[in-house]
């Protein structure tokens, strides 16, 4: 799991916004944890599922908006919680703030980064699950695996891919993203 950046003491959305531009951190019940630079294969990944999900929606099928990392989501309302996950989708334009996103985004992808697997698979999954996050995806290069967490759903429905199938977007009739396409030179 990431470390918390300081053991005492609760820090706050002020806090948060006063880092250092080259501290990349998120900040979960007012601990900061931080995070790990990613890696070429993490962008690559991130950069395909973007395009991916971006020109879906800008074919005019979807009114949603799709952002990649570093982008803000402040899940609960309060001044405890910004997290940055990888790929934030929202439908709701009214949670758009000029510093990102005020409430549960309805789809969250993350890809898993060696020494943070814990983060996204524990803490991640438990905060979005109690946030009202609708689907949740974790990518995970290192197990060749995508999970795909269904969190409004009567109790946490998973179904599991790897990187050869195609995966179907739940809040899109007709999104499947197609993960052998993903080219690693």
């Amino acid at each position: 799991m990431a470390p918390a950046l300081k053991e005492t003491g609760l820090y706050t959305e002020e806090d948060y916004y006063d880092l250092p531009e080259e501290v990349h951190a998120e900040l979960i019940d007012g601990r900061l944890y931080d995070l790990a630079a990613p890696g070429r294969i993490h962008q690559e990944i991130l950069s395909f599922l973007h395009l991916e999900i971006g020109s879906h929606i800008r074919d005019g099928k979807g009114a949603c908006k799709v952002y990649p990392a570093p982008f803000a989501v402040r899940l609960f309302g309060d001044d405890r919680t910004v997290v940055e996950p990888d790929i934030s989708v929202i439908c709701d334009p009214g949670k758009l703030t000029d510093r990102g996103c005020d409430g549960s985004p309805d789809w969250i992808i993350e890809i898993v980064s060696p020494g943070n697997a814990g983060h996204d698979y524990v803490r991640k999954l438990n905060l979005y699950l109690d946030a009202g996050v609708g689907e949740y995806w974790i990518v995970d290069p290192a197990k060749g695996q995508i999970f795909v967490y269904h969190l409004t759903e009567p109790g946490v429905d998973v179904d599991a891919y790897t990187f050869r199938d195609k995966v179907k977007a739940g809040i899109y009739e007709d999104l499947w993203i197609d993960f052998s396409k993903i080219t690693f030179s």
